[in-house]
């Protein structure tokens, strides 16, 4: 527990009541020794997440958490050995996002006994929506009658008030006007919608309410704890309010938390901002979060075979550093948000992202804008399928499936954990009526289903989700018997022409090690690889010589042992 005052101590200085701290530390202990059950302690190149909504497949008077289930243990659980659950609790926007009441399971998803019974097929994967809370929640709806305790759980501000630092993910306004019981308007800090209310972490009350959320989900047996939007939790006017010092100390925090409480818990920060931002919450590779969304791999994936070029992508990834095996990276092409472009900017010239946005646009994506401190707008997010990013409306199902394959591929070669969306391995296309219906962007890339169409897709019904589930899923069954993708293993990128990414991962004893070749471009390509010997692609069973240069068709790839 000195890990866990210290925290408190720098965070809070002397406003800390003992008191308060003493309970806090009760619910700790308390949870500590309610938790049995051992988590997994490390990962491995077993470990391949599924992101999901756990109301993605439907059917007539069932809860759709018990429908999900019966999916995943018929068609995924081979494939995948955890889930993550998008947030499952009663919701009034975006999605889940906009948390009405942290520890209840949304009706329509089921209840806690639904989650448990998942959790005896797989590790699961929960979101802790640290930052804000909806506007129809019980909490904020106390502070809106003036009850008492309730005056300090979230941040009111003059109308007046200069904040025209603070970095914005959104152009919706900063503050948000309310009314209070006794008659007052308060302005009330709103980084995401006037939704979804921030949080006020400067208030001990408030740390002790989502600390006890923290331990409900560790004690309902969540493996992996996803902070959403953590980056914004402090504020300080006059600063950019994002990844400040106590930001900092709090994810510390609730990394201590969970290491006395159940140890072997993976956090992991949700950052969608430039690559030395996002790392930060590495810490010192010891004391802060064990992974991080690895956000600059989904635009820099897409520009490379946008243009056929593995210039930016290689570069970055030779600049990588791997964490030395107590961190590492959470890697993902597509999720439930659109595709980030601020982690792209610092790696790819602001002309390149603009050309991407306008390319993409005239292929039917959606672009999402945020403000900017001078009072200029840019784009923040590409909102569409990346089945759909990746092609163009025209193409055929063959040419779209060979890109998607080649897309993954990269991904699954990378060091640290990947993650697929379940809209990806469904082989989705944008959502264009969604977009209709729900009234934003995003709605684009998270289509739900009936379970009797999406299985008849599957089965035969649809010819380009059968053909990309089958691939997709022996591609990633064939990545985790393959103890060179070990997260912890080094990656080495090779020198090659910009038509080809040229990696190798290693594995320690050498012998299993793996040469790595991906053609970004729609032509044969010639690649020399390094060393004039034998080698068996272990995707298709070739063999390749390695004395000979080998040609590689269209948006093809190898994995080649030897």
């Amino acid at each position: 527990m000195d890990i866990i005052n210290n925290l408190i101590d720098k965070i809070y200085q002397d406003t800390f009541p003992m008191a308060a701290r003493e309970r806090l530390l009760s619910h700790i202990r308390a949870a500590r020794d309610a938790i049995k059950k051992p988590r997994k302690p490390h990962w491995d190149e077993k470990d391949v997440v599924l992101i999901t909504y756990a109301d993605q497949f439907r059917e007539p008077e069932a809860p759709t958490l018990a429908t999900f289930s019966r999916f995943y243990q018929q068609h995924l659980q081979s494939t995948f050995n955890l889930v993550h659950l998008l947030p499952f609790f009663p919701w009034s926007s975006d999605d889940g996002f906009s948390v009405i009441d942290y520890h209840q399971v949304n009706p329509i998803c089921g209840e806690w006994r639904n989650v448990a019974e998942l959790h005896t097929h797989t590790r699961l994967m929960f979101d802790f929506v640290c930052n804000h809370i909806s506007s129809r929640s019980a909490w904020f709806k106390h502070y809106l009658a003036c009850d008492p305790g309730w005056d300090d759980f979230f941040i009111s501000m003059p109308p007046g008030t200069d904040l025209s630092s603070v970095t914005r993910p959104r152009t919706s306004p900063l503050l948000t006007p309310f009314e209070r019981g006794d008659g007052s308007t308060h302005y009330i800090w709103t980084t995401f919608s006037a939704d979804q209310i921030d949080l006020n972490f400067a208030s001990p009350e408030v740390l002790i309410r989502m600390v006890d959320v923290l331990l409900e989900y560790l004690k309902k047996g969540a493996d992996y704890v996803r902070l959403d939007a953590v980056g914004y939790m402090w504020k300080t006017p006059g600063t950019r309010c994002i990844h400040l010092e106590n930001t900092h100390l709090l994810v510390k925090l609730f990394r201590a938390i969970a290491d006395v409480v159940a140890p072997g818990t993976v956090i992991i920060t949700e950052t969608n901002v430039p690559h030395q931002d996002n790392i930060s919450y590495f810490g010192n590779g010891q004391d802060e979060a064990q992974m991080v969304y690895q956000f600059s791999l989904p635009p820099l994936v897409l520009h490379a075979i946008h243009n056929g070029s593995a210039r930016a992508l290689r570069q970055w990834a030779a600049g990588l550093d791997l964490g030395g095996g107590t961190t590492t990276f959470f890697n993902f092409l597509a999720s439930h948000d659109g595709i980030g472009l601020n982690p792209a900017r610092g790696i790819l010239p602001e002309v390149e992202i603009v050309s991407l946005v306008r390319d993409l646009a005239l292929e039917g994506a959606l672009i999402s804008y945020k403000n900017n401190p001078d009072g200029t707008t840019s784009p923040y997010e590409i909102n569409v399928t990346y089945m759909d990013a990746l092609n163009k409306q025209n193409d055929d199902d063959d040419t779209r499936i060979r890109r998607f394959m080649l897309a993954h591929a990269i991904l699954l070669a990378f060091p640290g954990v990947p993650a697929i969306y379940i809209q990806s391995i469904l082989g989705s296309r944008n959502d264009q009526e969604g977009v209709k219906v729900a009234g934003h962007n995003r709605a684009i890339n998270r289509e739900k289903y009936a379970l009797s169409a999406i299985e008849k897709a599957l089965s035969g019904g649809n010819y380009l989700r059968q053909q990309v589930f089958n691939r997709l899923s022996a591609l990633i069954q064939l990545r985790t018997r393959q103890p060179a993708f070990h997260p912890d293993n080094p990656m080495e990128i090779l020198d090659s022409e910009n038509t080809l990414l040229m990696m190798r991962r290693y594995s320690p004893t050498g012998d299993n090690s793996l040469l790595c070749v991906f053609n970004l471009s729609g032509k044969n390509v010639e690649a020399t690889l390094p060393e004039a010997k034998k080698y068996r692609d272990i995707v298709e069973q070739a063999l390749i010589d390695g004395s000979q240069p080998v040609t590689l068709p269209p948006w093809h790839y190898l994995w080649l042992k030897g």
